[in-house]
């Protein structure tokens, strides 16, 4: 078991479901749990862009009796210096780090020179604080993991790994329908344990997957740094085109209702058709929602231990 959660990979199935079940507590009854994390301090470091990661934990931080600091990577001297020195500085100041990086790479360096607790808010090969949610949610919907198929159709990209990775350590049944790898992203030492525990499988269409899951799980075809900027046209424009057969669509769902998940921001007209994000079988809001009650319960596991 790491002190770290870099990828998903670090959390065993005990830890697992007792992060989610503590997660559903916290949400339930949040005043029980408003001073689990009394005084203590949250560096966040923001690299990249933000909406649910950054409010889901400063607000859940506060929510737990503690605190955040929030610092732009780039207006730092993490810019300037080896990483190795800024972290054993930083973690002396405070009881746990969220960095949301570019590279893993740089992740896994703030991990090993850190002296407390690091958590990854998104790379470009994993989102595991995402992927938690994304696992409280289908417990909450279906009260149980046995005999649960997820769908997730788009870019094998890091949420996609990191759901995977939860999957595989749950024993839940993942069909992937990924036409596009973000050559960044890929795990081949992920993916081959994936495929040898029986519990991943590789789809063609929509509708393959339409007739087989209780949730169909998409997410943007171009990541959000890129969408829209002028230079990655040429390369947006391929995958919107190879990509619109695979839209989460009324047609391409063909009379079958999973539940409708997300991880946002949304597109609508691209990876899922606009009325199916209000839609009653859509839990999209509920698992952005989730973001902050899981990470509460992550919090307090890491800085309990």
């Amino acid at each position: 078991m790491s002190d770290h959660l870099l990828s998903l990979q670090e959390l065993n199935k005990d830890a697992l479901l007792s992060i989610i079940g503590r997660a559903i507590e916290i949400k339930r009854d949040p005043s029980a749990y408003d001073q689990a994390c009394e005084r203590k301090g949250l560096l966040m470091l923001f690299q990249k862009t933000s909406t649910r990661t950054n409010l889901s934990f400063q607000s859940g931080i506060n929510q737990l009796g503690g605190y955040a600091v929030t610092m732009d990577w780039d207006s730092s001297n993490f810019s300037l210096s080896p990483i190795r020195y800024e972290a054993r500085y930083a973690s002396r100041n405070c009881d746990a780090i969220m960095a949301r990086l570019k590279k893993h790479a740089d992740l896994a360096k703030l991990a090993k020179y850190s002296a407390v607790p690091v958590i990854n808010g998104c790379c470009e090969k994993y989102h595991p604080c995402q992927a938690l949610a994304d696992l409280m949610t289908v417990y909450e919907v279906k009260g149980t993991f046995e005999g649960v198929t997820i769908a997730y159709v788009g870019i094998h990209n890091n949420v996609a790994n990191s759901l995977i990775a939860g999957c595989v350590t749950l024993g839940v049944k993942l069909l992937l329908v990924t036409p596009i790898v973000n050559e960044a992203s890929w795990d081949e030492e992920l993916m081959r344990r994936a495929y040898r525990s029986g519990h991943i499988e590789t789809l063609e269409s929509v509708a393959e997957a339409a007739k087989r899951t209780d949730f169909m799980y998409t997410d943007t075809w171009v990541d959000m740094e890129f969408f829209a900027a002028p230079e990655y046209r040429e390369e947006k424009d391929r995958r919107v085109a190879l990509m619109l057969p695979f839209q989460i669509n009324k047609s391409n769902l063909g009379g079958y209702t999973p539940y409708l998940m997300h991880d946002m921001p949304i597109h609508p007209g691209f990876e899922i058709e606009e009325d199916l994000i209000e839609s009653e079988k859509s839990v999209i809001y509920r698992q952005a929602e989730n973001r902050m009650h899981v990470q509460k319960s992550l919090l307090i596991h890491l800085l309990e231990r």
